[in-house]
């Protein structure tokens, strides 16, 4: 059996990226999230799927810090996850609705594309729940255990950068060619309304 150098067995590593590549894949806050700031150009849309890749960083230390066991302990805290988040994805839709989530000048010097990136993932139960449920079986027990981790959260968020830097990319070049026509505030209305959705397919869950 092919050991990898951070301590995992080929067949374990690959079946971690297929399962990574599927959520990855799977529509969602995130992917809405940087569709949306795409269509406002490339840099915020870059900027947004970066933010969302460090955000699983945040999820592979709760991850590694046992907070599974919280979870399971207290239910009232997975409950406040999800609803922190429904919250901040309404907060985002009716911010895109009124088209006022950025002004160009602060988002240039503050880089709110990349903190908001973060918090969308940060606070996305579903990528919480993979990673605590999912992440410590990949990486097994004992010494190297954290290094194991580590470096499946790693490779969780490579293939989020890469990926939704594709769709920031695609979505830039396709706003380009709708500037100040209604299509392109047809799109925008219907990602503001996705957000508001899965806002409140949060709450109900």
């Amino acid at each position: 059996m092919t050991t990898l150098a951070f301590g995992l067995d080929a067949a374990t590593y690959l079946a971690f990226c297929g399962a990574a590549v599927a959520l990855v894949l799977a529509p969602g806050p995130d992917t809405m999230y940087v569709l949306a700031r795409g269509l406002d150009g490339r840099g915020p849309g870059v900027r947004s799927a970066l933010g969302i890749a460090t955000g699983v960083l945040f999820h592979t230390l709760l991850a590694a810090l046992g907070a599974a066991a919280l979870f399971r302990t207290v239910p009232e805290a997975a409950a406040a996850l999800r609803y922190v988040g429904a919250a901040y994805l309404g907060y985002l839709g009716v911010a895109a609705l009124r088209n006022d989530e950025f002004d160009p000048s602060v988002e240039t010097e503050s880089g709110a594309s990349f903190r908001r990136g973060v918090l969308v993932n940060a606070l996305n139960p579903k990528v919480a729940l993979f990673f605590l449920a999912f992440l410590p079986g990949f990486a097994g027990q004992g010494a190297g255990a954290g290094m194991r981790m580590a470096s499946l959260g790693a490779t969780y968020a490579a293939l989020t950068a890469l990926y939704l830097s594709g769709v920031a990319l695609g979505a830039d070049r396709l706003g380009s060619r709708l500037v100040e026509t209604r299509l392109a505030s047809a799109l925008n209305y219907v990602g503001a309304g996705t957000m508001l959705l899965l806002g409140v397919a949060l709450v109900l869950e």
